[in-house]
């Protein structure tokens, strides 16, 4: 990798590279650098004009460029979400030359990016030097950059399958899956559709691109300690064939199915018609070296301790996680509300339409990416925007009708801080998510008041609304090992109790119209540099480094009474095993 200062280093994909190495000059750098890397193309691949080869990147952060051996393949604008390019045609016009990949990646955030930031140049020579500038931005958790997921060649036949779009439903014992394949490259094509159980039997199958399958006797995809067998998946195996005069094409793409249902009332959420209650965490794709590179084993630790939690739920704070994640959470049934790129939208210049055109586009690509997966039970579409502000109403209203269109089946929601009375956006969403934080910014050291605040919240809300809530974000910064009694600010203790004080009014309301809590946050996290910030959040239950706190035991005993009390529990998860 090399920047614009012209050095060259060694980079780890997929990996932030801001922390990897000793140079505070790269750990902040903003603007372009380079990546790349020299392969070998099986042989097979070139030969044979019968087989599209393909360049994926799973994100970066935000604007790239790809080449391949000089040639500019594609562009992506947007951080957290996959993009490739056809480069099958490229290759072959060089054969003998190995496969070149250059990507060009800037992480510079502007009024009309996701999320938004600004450019603010220092123009007073005798205290900055010529050209000096920085980013500002309007959220709490470090602009990390780079490469963050993997990068891939993979190869389809000339016919492909495109898509597959999968809904379903049921009907007392019997199961619905409605789909439908998108075929390209082939004018004419057959396809073969079989739905297996997970002993690998065939349950339903259909000669048809587009249908409903029957499934007797179904059984359906249920959330982590709501049910004695949750997360089951069938497998939705696509078998494509098509001819054409030089050849005959095969394609076969298997998908996991969890068959289940989501609706909402004015006071409950539903998962297969039963009452649902979130009871989970808000986390970010954050850790030491990495940043916010994926890292497998980080991944499956963190599952560990949500379901030694307890939790059944996280909300993807601030943006889009990694493929990989959902699909752990498909099949351990933690539930997901999946949550665009659209934090710190505070700018009214950042909703006009150059602004809502990105963010209608970003949708379009997150739900084409996520609808499948039976985890996610609602889209978020922002996360504490200036919903106050006369151009937001507009500008929710059409990206909650757009996204509800891309997928009708699920609810639609943004996370905000606002009003009750001035929030523009509310009377379109499905689900009313607030973030509040009394005793900490507001009227920080008085946890007397947290009841009283808390409970004025909730009824102003509801009372305005009549959509149930979820109290999307709670919680204080704790420093671990400092203690304190009676409980300060930033020991263990007043993050104990600040818990303790919601918990109880969430008590009293859940059984009325809040139908979920989500603890800010999982874990310690970075952030930029301020006097606000020591060496990052602190809000975590467990530190960066996955060691809990005091609060991780409190919420533990309660999320594990909460299951007890609302889901049907084998003796087993009393005492869960390891992944």
């Amino acid at each position: 990798m090399f920047c614009q200062t012209d050095h060259v280093i060694d980079m780890p994909v997929p990996a932030s590279y801001n922390d990897i190495t000793q140079d505070p000059t790269l750990r902040d750098f903003i603007g372009w650098v380079w990546y790349e890397r020299e392969v070998t193309v099986p042989a097979r691949w070139i030969t044979d004009e019968g087989i599209r080869v393909v360049l994926r990147v799973g994100s970066a952060h935000y604007y790239s460029v790809v080449w391949v051996n000089g040639v500019k393949v594609t562009e992506h604008e947007g951080g957290h979400l996959p993009f490739e390019a056809e480069i099958g045609t490229l290759l072959r016009k060089e054969p003998t030359i190995p496969c070149r990949i250059t990507i060009a990646v800037n992480n510079t955030l502007t009024l009309h990016t996701l999320p938004p930031g600004s450019i603010q140049y220092m123009n007073d020579s005798t205290r900055y030097p010529d050209g000096f500038f920085v980013q500002n931005t309007n959220f709490d958790f470090y602009n990390y950059a780079g490469i963050h997921r993997p990068v891939l060649l993979y190869t389809t036949p000339k016919a492909y399958l495109d898509d597959i779009t999968v809904v379903t439903d049921f009907k007392d014992n019997t199961g619905l899956v409605r789909y439908s394949v998108s075929v390209q490259g082939a004018a004419s094509a057959t396809v073969k559709v079989t739905l297996m159980d997970t002993g690998g039997h065939c349950v339903a199958s259909s000669n048809e691109p587009s249908g409903v399958l029957k499934v007797a006797d179904v059984n359906l995809w249920w959330p982590y300690l709501m049910h004695e067998n949750p997360g089951y998946l069938y497998s939705l195996e696509v078998r494509l064939m098509a001819t054409d005069e030089r050849s005959t094409y095969e394609d076969v793409y298997a998908l996991p199915v969890g068959i289940r249902t989501v609706n909402v009332t004015s006071n409950q959420f539903l998962i297969n018609n039963k009452p649902f209650y979130f009871h989970g965490v808000n986390k970010h794709e954050d850790a030491d070296i990495r940043g916010k590179g994926l890292d497998w084993p980080l991944v499956v630790k963190d599952f560990n301790l949500i379901k030694w939690l307890g939790a059944n739920s996280f909300r993807t704070s601030h943006y889009p996680y990694a493929e990989e994640i959902l699909q752990m959470c498909d099949r351990h049934g933690i539930v997901v509300i999946d949550e665009s790129p659209g934090v710190g939208i505070k700018d009214i210049r950042s909703f006009g339409n150059a602004s809502l055109t990105h963010h209608l586009a970003v949708m379009d690509e997150l739900v084409r990416r996520d609808k499948n997966h039976p985890s996610v039970v609602m889209w978020s579409v922002a996360n504490e925007p200036a919903s106050e502000m006369p151009p937001a109403e507009n500008y929710f209203k059409t990206l909650i009708l757009h996204t509800k269109a891309l997928d009708p089946t699920r609810p639609v929601t943004y996370i905000t801080d606002s009003n009750y009375a001035r929030d523009k956006g509310a009377p379109f969403v499905d689900v009313i998510c607030v973030n509040s934080y009394f005793s900490w910014y507001h009227d920080p050291g008085h946890l007397e008041l947290i009841s009283l605040q808390l409970n004025t919240q909730f009824e102003d809300w509801y009372g305005k609304y009549k959509k149930p809530i979820i109290q999307s974000e709670y919680g204080a910064d704790a420093v671990p090992g400092i203690h304190n009694d009676p409980p300060v600010m930033f020991t263990e203790e007043y993050q104990k109790v600040v818990l303790q004080n919601y918990h109880n009014m969430f008590d009293q309301k859940r059984k009325k119209y809040v139908i979920g809590e989500l603890i800010w946050n999982f874990a310690d996290f970075m952030t930029t540099q301020g006097i606000t910030r020591v060496v990052g959040n602190k809000k975590g239950i467990f530190t960066r480094q996955r060691q809990p706190k005091a609060a991780a035991f409190l919420l533990k005993e309660r999320y594990w009474k909460l299951a007890n009390e609302t889901g049907t529990l084998p003796l087993w998860t009393k005492y869960p095993c390891p992944l």
